[in-house]
């Protein structure tokens, strides 16, 4: 079992910490280092595979597959077509321009899926859906099975939305040409939540939005570049102060560039 004073002393958070995101964490570290936290998989079905198989082969998402943390399975959902060409989009009875994904490979694919294990979340990328955010990939980050619909053309059948889907989730308000980015992008953000995946367990929870607040600039050496020095504060070696500085920074940097977040942390 972990300390999780300790840890706390560690992070030096700030009282605006977001106590519930920390809580949350701080559990999933516990179970990380009491083997009670299983290995997470998720499932992606897409009729374009090729476009986020590299997503998932490099750098941290890559280590955490060669560590056993998660498996990622990409599944073609045109493998699942009754069609003989494979055909998986026909026109919507409503008319209009634009293609729909049908409902027999889709719900196909879902039945073979879920008839081997129970699924957390069934997600379907969607403009429509909720706002994917930190907050959401932290609660995800503790689910065993996470199983993601990429959409495609003007969507799919609404059929599947109402028996099938259990979330609908959108990165942004914009449309994208498909689902798989949506996917690729939900998918890292919460892969490296799991603990265990970044070398320090306790690094996520300074990210950017923990808190609803944006993170401080850093520094790195040289000091000094041509002229260009690091604020002094920072290499004073007073922690508490060097804290506060922190603190003020991400503030001041979340009410000039993203004020929306600071009425949510109210």
């Amino acid at each position: 079992m972990i300390e999780t004073d300790s840890k706390l002393d560690k992070l030096n958070l700030n009282e605006s910490i977001n106590t519930k995101n920390l809580v949350c964490r701080l559990l999933a570290l516990t179970f990380a280092n009491t083997k009670l936290y299983g290995q997470m998989r998720i499932d992606i079905l897409t009729i374009l595979p090729e476009l986020i198989q590299g997503s998932f082969e490099h750098s941290i998402i890559k280590r955490a597959k060669d560590k056993g943390l998660v498996e990622v399975y990409i599944h073609n959902i045109r493998d699942y077509s009754t069609d003989k060409h494979k055909k998986v989009d026909d026109y919507a009875f409503s008319g209009g321009a634009g293609m729909v994904m049908t409902i027999q490979p889709i719900e196909a694919a879902i039945e073979a899926l879920t008839s081997q294990r129970k699924y957390d979340e069934i997600i379907y990328t969607s403009p429509d859906g909720e706002t994917f955010n930190q907050q959401i990939a932290n609660r995800y980050s503790s689910f065993e099975n996470i199983l993601i619909l990429c959409g495609h053309y003007k969507g799919i059948d609404q059929r599947i939305r109402e028996h099938l889907i259990t979330k609908e989730m959108s990165i942004g308000d914009y449309v994208l040409t498909g689902g798989e980015l949506a996917a690729a992008v939900m998918a890292d953000a919460i892969i490296r939540l799991i603990p265990g995946v970044l070398s320090d367990e306790t690094s996520a929870l300074t990210d950017s939005f923990q808190d609803n607040l944006l993170s401080p600039p850093v520094y790195t050496r040289p000091a000094d570049y041509k002229g260009w020095k690091v604020p002094e504060i920072l290499l004073s070696g007073n922690t508490k102060l060097i804290d506060n500085w922190l603190h003020e920074q991400s503030m001041e940097r979340t009410k000039k560039l993203r004020p929306d977040l600071l009425q949510r942390y109210e």
